[in-house]
């Protein structure tokens, strides 16, 4: 039970690893700890290889409510399935690691990851990495050198690395990076209309604080560490790649240069059964294994398709290195629904829907640094297989799913107006048609549209545009709005979204390490010129959002309570608030007492609001109002104003003398009157001889 721990000190903050004490039969186990946050990874590898050609590496990142004193709110009391922020955090994980183990290794590998204690202060998700990293530096599984990550937050001007809870409340930029001591490996981040000047700076603060990590992760490595196990590494053989080369060159010189991509999909197929014909005949010994055939296929595409771009500055479809593809929009596909909009840019096709509805359409969500909550704005994004012409799955969304829809999501919730501004609940769909390359862009630039078409008064238009690297030695190239090709057999996707002044959301993640400084300013600078062009194209197809929403959209109306008199609205037992809604409204009342009136019918609107106000107003000295009487006696009448009721005296009916009010009033009369007096117990009185 002897622990063996390292700590280190970042930007005045201590991140203490240990190891030796919980979960020792795990190949690597490590817990992360950051103030009363503890997060434990472990990372577990199959002894034989599974012989693919790819990782097969599955991370899970799990949130116990028991670490934060909470209990889940559903009736089994135990986490189940991961929700979307843990399918989100675990993607996190993932994409730093995956590019960082030596080649051949395709050994099954499940790296899981759990908050143990959360202190309400101290975020876990690059914790969470740093853990996950630590266990594979110290277990037998090849990870080629440490992987660390840190939060980047901007505050009162500053930048802030691993920011609390609280200020994180306050920050207008939220970054997650992960890196070795040499590179940036993956980006996710969100911000205020930053500049590219600011991000980079911001990644550059990162990169600081990860470098002090990962030296620190080596230098553990060297105590503590398992030998690494190299025993399982089948390396493609190096003579293949010129086998396969002189083979199919001439073939594959004419197929990564059509523009495509069903024609280059079908000359790539036949160049693959060329290869399998002469390699892996039916019958006859083989020389290489299909594993090793298929890798060195995909190995000299690559290579010629890059080869093609650095020497040449030809794309597969003969585009400029910085030409975004043709842009073409459909405003107002789907007449029934709120808002839609067909975005298609080159062989990449979205259809966004907008729905407008009231706060009880708002998704609902429980999570750990959260707690439950209600989100008035939210997008979905569906990728079917037939948009890329293949035959798969349908049913929940997948990861990738879940990551592209919310990236999409928080580039767009910058543009979203407030709730006193636009008392509306907002869904988005992304219904993905055809895909080659930047989807999740797609759905950005048709997500605003479908917005501005539904009459949401947003902030401001964003587009978003997906950049890629192929990077040899020195030489690099940048390519702005990526085919999918260019994703699978490049370096770099980097995803940027925002306007002509400044970003929104960006996301990047890279294959090799090498990126530079230089390398992201160039990035960045091109692909705010993309950016640029396809929001004016936009612009052009929408100018501005509508300024009247859609006969079909449901109608709202906001009425500030004081809180006091939410109850008065309810009523005793939720009495009062079915009698409002039987005007066929729904009704929504927040804890600020605001209340939200929804119907496709103005008229029945109109009648709940005029209710609502007869309850919770009160009438003031002095004021004068129009109320209906109800009830008549020898003394005066009773007379209703709003919800109370006030006593007309007899002697302040005329300027005369009564003795009686006999055949003055009758019972449902309206009767002004002024406001003479009302006293502590809540008594009014009324006079109408005060108008005369």
């Amino acid at each position: 039970m002897e622990a063996k721990t390292m700590s280190v000190s970042v930007a005045g903050k201590e991140l203490k690893f240990e190891t030796g004490r919980i979960a020792r039969h795990a190949g690597g186990a490590v817990l992360v700890t950051m103030g009363e946050t503890m997060v434990l990874g472990t990372a577990c590898a199959s002894k034989e290889g599974m012989g693919g050609d790819f990782l097969p590496m599955r991370v899970d990142y799990i949130e116990k409510f028991s670490s934060a004193g909470k209990t889940l709110g559903g009736f089994l009391k135990r986490e189940g399935r991961p929700v979307e922020r843990e399918i989100l955090v675990a993607r996190l994980i993932d994409r730093p690691l995956r590019p960082m183990f030596e080649e051949g290794y395709t050994n099954e590998l499940q790296i899981i990851t759990k908050v143990l204690s959360y202190d309400g202060t101290h975020s876990p998700e690059p914790l969470a990495i740093c853990a996950a990293a630590a266990a594979l530096v110290i277990s037998e599984a090849p990870l080629i050198k440490p992987v660390a990550a840190v939060r980047v937050g901007h505050i009162d001007g500053n930048y802030v690395i691993n920011p609390t809870v609280e200020e994180m409340e306050r920050s207008e930029l939220d970054l997650l990076i992960a890196g070795t001591v040499d590179a940036v490996l993956m980006i996710e981040g969100y911000s205020n209309f930053f500049t590219e000047e600011q991000i980079l700076e911001a990644i550059e603060e990162g990169s600081n604080a990860i470098k002090i990590i990962c030296e620190e992760l080596a230098d553990w490595q060297k105590v503590v560490g398992k030998e690494k196990d190299r025993s399982t590494l089948a390396p493609m053989p190096k003579e293949l790649f010129d086998k396969v080369e002189n083979l199919v060159k001439e073939d594959l010189l004419k197929a990564v240069r059509l523009g495509d991509k069903v024609e280059r999909t079908d000359a790539l197929d036949a160049i693959g059964t060329k290869i399998k014909e002469h390699f892996l005949p039916e019958e006859g010994e083989r020389e290489f294994s299909e594993i090793d055939v298929k890798k060195a296929q995909k190995k000299v595409t690559a290579h010629y398709m890059r080869q093609m771009i650095l020497k040449e500055n030809i794309r597969c479809d003969s585009r400029r290195l910085n030409e975004i593809r043709p842009i073409h929009i459909d405003m107002d596909l789907l007449p029934r629904t709120h808002g839609s909009t067909l975005f298609t840019r080159g062989e990449t096709q979205a259809i966004a829907v907008c729905t407008l509805g009231s706060e009880s359409m708002g998704q609902r969500f429980e999570s750990l640094n959260e707690g439950d909550g209600l989100r008035r704005f939210y997008l979905q994004y569906f990728f079917p297989p037939y948009c890329v012409g293949e035959v798969g799955r349908m049913g929940a969304p997948a990861r990738r799913e879940i990551g592209h829809g919310k990236l999409a999501e928080r580039a767009l919730a910058a543009t979203i107006p407030s709730k006193e501004d636009f008392p509306y609940t907002i869904r988005l769909e992304s219904n993905i048609t055809e895909s080659n390359g930047s989807s999740s862009m797609a759905s950005v630039c048709g997500g605003c549209l479908a917005m501005m078409q539904a009459g949401v008064p947003i902030k401001r238009p964003v587009a978003g545009i997906a950049m890629g690297l192929i990077l040899e030695g020195e030489s690099y190239s940048i390519l702005s709005d990526i085919l999918g090709i260019e994703d699978a057999l490049g370096d770099m996707d980097f995803k940027i979204t925002g306007d002509e002044k400044g970003i929104t959301a960006f996301q990047l993640d890279i294959k090799v390490e090498g990126i530079t400084h230089k390398i992201m300013e160039v990035a960045l600078g091109q692909a705010k010129e993309g950016r640029i062009h396809i929001l004016n194209k936009m612009l052009q197809a929408c100018p501005k959002a509508q300024n009247e929403l859609s006969v079909h959209a449901p109608k709202i109306e906001i009425i500030p309570v004081h809180p006091s008199k939410i109850g008065v609205v309810i009523g005793p037992g939720g009495k009062q608030i079915r009698a409002i809604q039987e005007f066929g409204v729904s009704v929504d009342i927040d804890d600020a007492g605001l209340v939200s009136i929804t119907s496709n019918s103005k008229e029945s609107i109109e009648k709940a609001k005029d209710l609502i106000i007869n309850l919770v107003s009160e009438v003031e000295v002095g004021k004068t109002y129009t109320g209906k009487v109800t009830g008549i006696r020898e003394f005066g009448v009773f007379v209703k104003i709003f919800s109370q009721e006030g006593l007309l005296h007899i002697s302040e009916i005329s300027k005369e003398r009564l003795n009686t009010i006999d055949g003055l009033f009758n019972e449902g009369d309206e009767v002004t009157v002024k406001v003479l007096e009302k006293n502590d117990r809540g008594q009014i009185r009324l006079s109408k001889k005060a108008l005369l």
